[in-house]
C-alpha cells in the first residue's frame, strides 16, 4: 500500500459534519453552495500540504487543480447570487479573492 493512500482516503480526514454545522443552516444542509465551498477549502488545503511532501504526485495535482477551478465557479456564483455574504464567507476561510 502506498504511503500516505489515495484522494479518497485522505477526504476521510476532513471533518465534514464541523464543517456543514459551521456553514450550513442545519446538520443536514450539504448542498448550500457555502457549504460546497468550505469543503472543497478543506480538501485544497488538504491536497496542498500533501503535494508538498509529495511533488510528483500527479493524480493528486489533477485533483487540487480540477478542485480550486469548481470551488473558483462555485465563488463566482455565490457573489453574483448572495452579495452580502461572499464578503464574510471568505473571510471566514481565509480565501484571497
Amino acid at each position: 500500500m502506498v504511503k500516505g493512500g489515495s484522494e479518497r482516503e485522505m477526504a476521510m480526514d476532513i471533518d465534514k459534519q464541523s464543517i456543514v454545522k459551521e456553514f450550513g443552516k442545519n446538520d443536514q444542509d450539504t448542498g448550500a453552495t457555502s457549504v460546497q465551498i468550505a469543503l472543497l477549502t478543506a480538501k485544497i488545503n488538504l491536497l496542498t500540504s500533501h503535494l508538498k511532501e509529495n511533488m510528483k504526485d500527479h493524480a493528486a495535482r489533477l485533483g487540487l487543480m480540477k478542485s480550486v477551478g469548481q470551488r473558483k465557479r462555485l465563488l463566482n456564483y455565490f457573489k453574483r447570487e448572495n452579495r452580502e455574504g461572499y464578503r464574510p464567507l471568505i473571510e471566514r476561510l481565509g480565501i484571497r479573492k
